[in-house]
């Protein structure tokens, strides 16, 4: 049995100055352009289709529903959308807030959550969320103790966290794979403006203080450099000056009668 072929609606497809001025009424920026031909939506229910006259709309089309009820002659507008065509300008996909963030995006007044499951962090030595179910008086005493050693925090970075930051570390500005490393007279770790970090992670990073470093107060590799190491030094201390040529510097003592 051969396929009906569905039949547009007259007074629908007849409808063109209708769906035009449906549109018109809806354009505030982009402008109504030719009518681009209409295609079947559903029995008495056609949408025609307008060029967008707008240069910021380019591929764009209004496209504008009109029905008709069953035994009546009116056609009404149904919707009125803008829709993109073929090689039409879009916005670009849409990304979560979560994978929008990148480095430096936290400026003043602005929150940045841990998240539960964030890798880089794990449960302290407080006992993390198991401490508020267990004895208070016992957790109190246990958490007296370790913020006398320094250690009274819910999370701690975890392993995953670490080797995370000493990568990005490694690979950026302050590690040793950039010019400025290899044009240095010396390496950070024999120098003596490199303050070491504590733990695991000083065994490969320190932060710089001398103020004419690039690295001035950033994290470094033991083996980063510049040229502002501590031992370069002048060749040459001081400089002896000779004697003016006119001496405005010694007074006479004048005595008057």
């Amino acid at each position: 049995m051969a396929a009906r072929t569905l039949e547009l609606d007259a007074a629908c497809v007849a409808a063109v100055d209708l769906a035009r001025a449906a549109a018109e009424g809806r354009a505030t920026v982009a402008g109504v352009g030719e009518h681009e031909g209409c295609v079947r939506e559903d029995a008495r229910v056609v949408t025609h289709y307008f060029a967008v006259d707008h240069p910021g709309y380019q591929g764009w089309r209004w496209a504008v529903t009109v029905a008709r009820a069953s035994r009546a002659r009116v056609v009404t507008v149904n919707e009125v959308v803008m829709l993109p065509g073929d090689g039409a300008l879009l916005a670009p996909a849409w990304v979560p807030w979560s994978e929008r963030v990148e480095a430096g995006d936290v400026t003043p007044g602005v929150l940045m959550p841990t998240a539960d499951d964030d890798p880089r962090v794990e449960a302290g030595f407080t006992g993390g969320d198991t401490a508020r179910d267990a004895d208070p008086a016992e957790w109190a005493a246990t958490r007296a103790v370790v913020a006398e050693l320094g250690l009274g925090r819910e999370r701690v970075l975890s392993q995953y966290g670490r080797d995370e930051a000493a990568d990005r570390w490694v690979e950026g500005e302050g590690g040793p794979h950039n010019a400025m490393t290899k044009q240095a007279p010396g390496q950070c770790q024999g120098c003596a403006y490199f303050i070491r970090l504590s733990g695991s992670m000083g065994r490969q990073f320190g932060v710089c203080s001398n103020e004419f470093s690039p690295s001035d107060a950033s994290v470094v590799t033991v083996d980063h450099g510049c040229g502002a190491h501590s031992d370069v030094v002048e060749p040459q201390r001081g400089v002896d000056l000779p004697r003016p040529v006119w001496d405005t510097i010694t007074t006479d003592d004048l005595l008057f009668d």
